[in-house]
This record gives C-alpha cells, sequence and structure tokens, in this order.
C-alpha cells in the first residue's frame, strides 16, 4: 500500500502543475481580509489537494486555509493540515518564494511534512523517525553559535511595519522573505539559522515545516516557549514562532519573546 508520505508527495506535485499553469498569467484575486489575498490558483490548488489526500485516506480528517473549517476534523485521529499555496501574495508578486503545504498530524503530533516549491522544483519532505530531505538529499538543521553571527529569516510584512528594527543590531543579518512554509524548509536544510515571526501563524502555516524542522534535527516552538499540539478547534497560535537548531531556538527565543 502507498503510504502516507508517497501520497503527499504525490499530491504536492499533482497541485504544483496546477498552480504553474496560473502562475505569471491571468487568474483572478480576491481579498478574505488586508495584505490576505486568494487566488483561483490558490482554490484550484486545494481542490486537487483534496482530490487526491482524501481520496486516498476518506478517514482521515482535513484542514485547509481554503476549505470552510468543520468541527468533524476533531474527532479524527489523523488530520491532513494544507495550505494550497502558502505565500499567495509572493505568487501574485510573481516572486518564486511559495510553496504547496502538506501536514499530517496524528493525535495532534505532526508525522508527516511536504513542502513542494513547484518554481524552484525543491520537494522538502520528512517522516517522523525517517529524517528530512530536500529532494533526494538528506538534510540537517544548522547554527552558528553566536547571535550576532546568525542568518535569521524573518517576514516581509513584519519587516515592513518595522517589528524588527529593534532586533537589527542583535543578529548577524535579518533576511526577509515569503512564505512561513518555504522559511522552515530552508531553515531545515540549513540555509539559514533561525526562522522566527513575531506575529501570529496558523496551523496551516507551520503543520508541515514543523515535522520537517523536527525531522532536521530541530524545533519550533511559539514566543512563550511551548511546541504545538496540532488540529485544536483554534488553529492560531499565537504570538508567533522560532523555529531550527534546538541551541539558535534557545537563544533567539530569548532575544525576542514577547
Amino acid at each position: 500500500m502507498i503510504s502516507d508520505l508517497n501520497i503527499a508527495k504525490n499530491a504536492a506535485i499533482e497541485a504544483g502543475i496546477v498552480i504553474l499553469n496560473y502562475y505569471k498569467s491571468e487568474y483572478q484575486i480576491k481579498h478574505k481580509s488586508y495584505h490576505n489575498p486568494v487566488t483561483t490558483a490558490d482554490f484550484e490548488s486545494n481542490k486537487k489537494l483534496k482530490e487526491i489526500l482524501i481520496g486516498e485516506r476518506p478517514n482521515y480528517g482535513w484542514l485547509s486555509e481554503e476549505t470552510v473549517d468543520s468541527n468533524h476534523r476533531l474527532k479524527k485521529e489523523k488530520v491532513w493540515i494544507v495550505d494550497p499555496i502558502d505565500g499567495t501574495n509572493e505568487f501574485i508578486e510573481g516572486i518564486p518564494n511559495f510553496v504547496v503545504s502538506i501536514g499530517l498530524v496524528n493525535r495532534g503530533e505532526p508525522i508527516i511534512g511536504v513542502l513542494y516549491n513547484p518554481v524552484t522544483n525543491e520537494i522538502f519532505s520528512a517522516g517522523k523517525g525517517f529524517g528530512a530531505f530536500l529532494n533526494d538529499t538528506p538534510i540537517q538543521c544548522r547554527a552558528k553559535k553566536n547571535l550576532n553571527q546568525m542568518l535569521v529569516l524573518n517576514s516581509r510584512s513584519e519587516t515592513d511595519k518595522g517589528l524588527w528594527e529593534k532586533f537589527k543590531n542583535i543578529f548577524g543579518e535579518l533576511k526577509p522573505i515569503g512564505s512561513v512554509a518555504y522559511k522552515l524548509g530552508l531553515t531545515a536544510a540549513g540555509k539559514a539559522d533561525v526562522f522566527a515571526s513575531l506575529r501570529p501563524k496558523n496551523e496551516w502555516d507551520i503543520c508541515a515545516g514543523n515535522c520537517i524542522i523536527n525531522e532536521a534535527g530541530g524545533k519550533l516552538i511559539d514566543l512563550n516557549g511551548e511546541e504545538r499540539k496540532y488540529n485544536q478547534r483554534n488553529t492560531l497560535l499565537t504570538p508567533g514562532i522560532v523555529a531550527g537548531k534546538n541551541e539558535a531556538v534557545n537563544k533567539v527565543f530569548m532575544a525576542v519573546k514577547i
């Protein structure tokens, strides 16, 4: 029988094909709220993901940014937690910093994570106990010892709002790029020391990346110092997150905690 990880990877790739049909092309844009757009590509990707993931695992629950939520998922042990396009703003701007994000949780614990960037053809993946990979290459979180040497990935919107101004002399470099999930993948692959956000995140933003970070030898905590148990009634994680190699996360947490 095909594994959950292979199902998730196949679904991500198929959704990526759908997304590329719209990338730098014509599509409809709506705004769910301020700075929170949704496009035809988001909806079509969501449709493809649900078709494959629930088609293969009809007894699993479902939580997606682009599906009206149902409390039915709270009764399920295993739940798919997905974001059809994490980084919709970047998708609209034609910046290749967005991914299809697919997580699977078992009793609230992330056990599968897949992130797929269809433009760069990067696929970050992990299964609990089996390690983390970028395409077929094993990956590990890496971090420099001192804060003033660290490369910290952060949010474009948070940077634009000036939220990181008071921290700019603490870290070696602050690098704002789009997509929460993509930043988690890059951090798991050792391309940055830490990813940190000072604003709340939804479960679909971080679930898949959390699994990949864990399997790459790191951790993800909120700015209260707690790890997330997923498939909660309230999907919002507050007040922000830090993710990366354990020692680096602890240091950055102490520097930025609210």
